[in-house]
């Protein structure tokens, strides 16, 4: 095991919140790379250092960090997550349709807010991370999401 380095930083004398919502479309079942559309918020607000939250206003839809090279990362993700919560079993909640409690499990089993680092203006994600929506219900949305942050404005 290797000890990571601690970085100590006086902090500024002002630290700023800045919050936005946005709304992501999605087109049924899918996993959506938000990273870019993240990093443009970090861009427009001129975040230099601080944590950003995002948080996902939806039980039937969720956030993650994965892999953002291969994109068969997502479809055996998509797949592991339909084996975990299939379709075809009789839920007592049924009245939105037979994926939607399957689509509860998945965003139960996973995440709706992650907290991610901004590092000298960017996301700190490693080399091969993205942030992700999945989407787990099989037709269309208008996902909304929340964003926060809290930390360091380039100044000028």
């Amino acid at each position: 095991m290797s000890e990571g380095h601690t970085k100590s930083i006086q902090l500024p004398l002002h630290i700023v919140q800045s919050k936005r919502d946005l709304v992501v479309v999605t087109q049924g079942r899918e996993m959506i790379d938000i990273s870019r559309l993240l990093q443009s918020w970090i861009n427009e607000i001129r975040a230099v250092d601080g944590v950003m939250t995002v948080f996902i206003r939806h039980t039937s839809a969720s956030l993650t960090i994965q892999e953002n090279a291969d994109p068969d990362v997502q479809d055996d993700l998509l797949d592991a997550l339909d084996g975990l919560a299939p379709q075809h079993v009789h839920y007592r909640h049924m009245s939105e349709g037979r994926d939607d409690m399957p689509a509860h499990i998945k965003s139960a089993l996973t995440a709706t807010s992650l907290n991610l680092p901004i590092e000298a203006g960017k996301l700190g994600l490693g080399t091969w991370q993205g942030v992700y929506l999945i989407e787990h219900r099989s037709r269309a949305h208008h996902r909304k999401l929340s964003l926060h942050f809290i930390g360091e404005l380039a100044v000028g």
